[in-house]
């Protein structure tokens, strides 16, 4: 696994599109194979990086058979150091690929970075708290600009919601870059694709959410490793991304770290006056199956 990672980490940092998408491919095969159900594999599809053309992709495992599976448990572990970590090179890819400029080659890339990004950031929830770091969050909110095509804009914010999801520190992060205010203003721009909107209507119902307390990353283990069976030490990727976002927000933040539907509401009701419709909304129809308050 590890000969695999270090081949499509070069194709990553290369600056021929070939070669970033060949490692892109890598990367896609190789959370495919740990993904999905391959019960019955010759030593020569266990080396196969990619589901072959024209053959129908397995079925995906249930999460709790992840826990049984060495290949997860592998890659798990070699996710919670800076060598291995899949995350901090694709989001390192994005921002190479933000810098060309909008062309069709280009924005295919960047579209399957992210979607290998919101890959990533669910298979191994630590790698999230990069995302506590103003540097990688502006990358996507970069990415929210209107100059960009509709499908860039749509499978940013399916990323920005992976990235937000149980992490209350990286939330804080957002709002402090003017996320909402970026959200909400894409919104509003009447040439924002129909599609588009849809989804930040998803995601202004999903940040509207309230929040949890996350489990501190230097005292318990990761989220969802309970889950999955998996009890680690603490991961050393999200401890040092915690320490550096609590070393540089103020003390206020480190106080209050997670905020109510209510509280969320106000900040929003800066940039949009319909909120609590939204809110009235969110409460009748549960779409996230929680309780708003």
């Amino acid at each position: 696994m590890e000969a695999l990672l270090t081949h499509s980490f070069d194709y990553l940092s290369s600056y021929e599109p070939n070669k970033i998408r060949k490692g892109l491919r890598q990367v896609e095969g190789l959370l495919a194979q740990i993904c999905l159900s391959r019960s019955k594999q010759t030593a020569a599809e266990k080396r196969r990086s990619m589901i072959p053309l024209g053959q129908a992709p397995p079925a995906p495992k249930a999460l709790n058979e992840l826990a049984d599976d060495p290949a997860f448990r592998e890659f798990f572990k070699l996710q919670e150091g800076f060598q291995w970590n899949v995350a901090i090179r694709l989001v390192t890819c994005l921002e190479h690929l933000l810098g060309r400029g909008s062309n069709g080659a280009n924005d295919l890339l960047i579209i399957s970075t992210l979607d290998l990004i919101q890959g990533i950031l669910l298979l191994h929830p630590p790698s999230r708290a990069l995302f506590a770091r103003e540097i990688y969050m502006n990358i996507l909110l970069d990415l929210l600009d209107p100059i960009n095509c509709p499908a860039i804009q749509s499978s940013t914010l399916l990323t920005l919601v992976t990235a937000l999801l149980d992490q209350p520190a990286n939330t804080r992060t957002f709002e402090a870059l003017d996320g909402l205010l970026t959200v909400t203003s894409l919104f509003k721009m009447r040439a924002t694709s129909r599609e588009v909107k849809l989804k930040l209507v998803e995601f202004l119902y999903f940040y509207l959410m309230p929040e949890m307390p996350t489990i501190p990353a230097v005292a318990a283990s990761a989220p969802n490793t309970a889950v999955l069976g998996l009890h680690r030490s603490p991961s050393k990727l999200s401890g040092a991304f915690a320490k550096s976002y609590s070393s540089a927000g103020d003390s206020n933040q480190s106080k209050r770290e997670t905020r109510t539907t209510e509280e969320k509401q106000k900040l929003l009701g800066r940039y949009l006056s319909n909120v609590e419709d939204l809110v009235e909304d969110l409460k009748e129809t549960a779409p996230f199956g929680s309780t708003v308050y």
